[in-house]
């Protein structure tokens, strides 16, 4: 791992502490940059989004699909969980938490706000950083690449019905216009762009995309670290206000992770797959396309919603909550190949 996918915990905390202070030092500077947006799309965001997602997304090769039918269970077991387990759970456990049993502790205005950010966390699985979960538990690579494209070709298709769906059944009013638009903006011309720029990248040979990978690797990570000072310039106030928010909102997504993990990684044991396609299949259960999720918030809510600190709350927790899970899946190897 990168020092900046190692770190990226503190940097995030770096983030917010930074967000709150000039947030509350220079708020006409922020609430400026907030004004400037064409069609609810906030165009210092939109850029920085865009330099978030598309060089993740320029690692994935689509030509790698062909390699579902290697591991059919596997790829089952990773479908089931990612598309008709992690979105429903995690909207369950909001709507535990949130509006139940944490309601009391939260603001009240901004209760459904929080479970919609929680379902658009829930609703996009990973794409890039899986690839490190899977290298450090020795995960089939083939695999992995092969499951990865295939989440990311359902999500054109699948993202904004499933959130669309849940909101509803939440009884959260779905910006359908606002939603198809990110859909559109961050997910549709993102994968086209980073798949013309991986095919002009691969003619000029493998050495070539490895550096220009190397090269663009940190912008990601940065893009996502000034985001995160802007929409924290923006959430000062409340979580100054309320800073237990943070921590309550953490425990669904940790439910999750360890459920949708536990229970994909299970699922693959018992139907016989191999450790080194059950780790990623697990892994990518667990983990969130968090960029994604952080920038549906902010153009479905706005920077001050409750929505995006929610999705925030799991960036903050991603690194060290997935090295965890990464430990576990390789000290159960032996338990694990019994079967």
């Amino acid at each position: 791992m990168s020092v900046f996918e190692r770190f990226l915990t503190v940097w995030v905390f770096l983030c917010i502490v930074t967000g709150i202070v000039v947030g509350q030092v220079a708020p006409g500077l922020f609430q400026a940059i907030g004004r400037m947006e064409i069609a609810q799309v906030n165009i210092p965001v939109g850029l920085l989004i865009w330099v978030m997602i598309i060089p993740m997304l320029v690692k994935v090769d689509f030509g790698a699909l062909h390699e579902v039918k290697q591991h059919v269970r596997g790829i089952g077991v990773t479908l089931f969980v990612n598309w008709l387990v992690k979105p429903f759970s995690m909207a369950f456990l909001a709507w535990f938490f949130v509006r139940n049993l944490f309601a009391p502790m939260l603001p009240a205005d901004q209760l459904d706000s929080y479970i919609a950010g929680l379902i658009l966390l829930a609703a996009a699985p990973c794409t890039a950083m899986v690839f490190v979960w899977s290298r450090l538990s020795n995960g089939d690579p083939l695999f992995t690449l092969s499951q990865v494209a295939l989440n990311d070709t359902i999500m054109v298709f699948a993202f904004a019905p499933i959130v669309g769906f849940l909101l509803g059944i939440s009884a959260i009013t779905v910006p359908w216009g606002t939603l198809i638009t990110s859909v559109v903006l961050y997910i549709v011309i993102p994968v086209i762009l980073a798949q013309l720029w991986r095919r002009s990248l691969l003619a000029k040979g493998q050495a070539a995309f490895d550096a220009a990978m190397a090269k663009v690797g940190p912008w990601s990570i940065s893009a996502l670290l000034a985001t995160l000072v802007l929409l924290f310039a923006f959430q000062g106030e409340a979580i100054l206000k309320q800073p237990l928010v943070i921590g309550l909102l953490a425990v669904p997504i940790l439910i999750q992770v360890f459920f949708n993990s536990a229970l994909a990684y299970w699922l693959n044991r018992a139907v016989g797959e191999k450790h080194d396609v059950a780790c990623p299949s697990a892994l990518i259960g667990a983990s969130n396309f968090f960029e994604l999720a952080v920038a549906a918030a902010i153009s479905l809510f706005g920077f001050e919603s409750g929505a995006a600190l929610a999705t925030v709350v799991g960036v903050l927790i991603e690194v060290p909550v997935m090295l965890l899970v990464v430990r576990i899946v390789n000290a159960s190897k032996v338990w694990y190949q019994r079967a």
